[in-house]
């Protein structure tokens, strides 16, 4: 459940908007005994890549944190700049280590499988390079990554 002002459907059309597998659920408005204006949508419930969702329209009262974030796995570079610069668009903010949120305040990471294995490697020299090579990202960087990993 996602708690919003008064986004909810925004929020939806835009997360469906970014992920390639999604789809709308279903989208429940509010009648005559509110609380919100008859009309406007009270749940908006959507399926982003096999997960579902509800945004929920309810008041300024709760807003995210990044105490929870969505991770997103990613195989390719490519998958890695697409996330980023799509939930970073229209008001979404960059942080460090591959984390952002987007325009509603909503904490994503945007981790490539490389990172992962980079980081388990047995050799604790070579991933403890790739950790301090990750520690100074924004947008985690394949190739940078593999670059401190194999350094000499």
């Amino acid at each position: 459940m996602l708690w919003f002002d008064n986004q909810a459907e925004e929020a939806m059309n835009f997360y469906i908007s970014v992920f390639k597998n999604s789809k709308v659920l279903s989208v429940a408005r509010y009648g005559d005994a509110g609380p919100g204006p008859k009309g406007s949508v009270m749940t908006a419930s959507f399926e982003l890549e096999g997960q579902k969702f509800t945004a929920l329209n309810a008041g300024p009262m709760f807003k995210f944190t990044e105490a929870i974030s969505f991770v997103i796995p990613c195989k390719t570079q490519e998958e890695v700049d697409y996330y980023w610069s799509k939930l970073t668009s229209g008001g979404g903010e960059e942080s460090m280590c591959g984390w952002l949120k987007d325009k509603f305040g909503l904490s994503w990471q945007v981790v490539p499988d490389a990172l992962i294995e980079l980081l388990q490697v047995k050799d604790p020299k070579k991933s403890q390079r790739v950790m301090q090579a990750m520690m100074k990202m924004r947008k985690i960087d394949i190739k940078t990554l593999q670059e401190a990993h194999d350094q000499k």
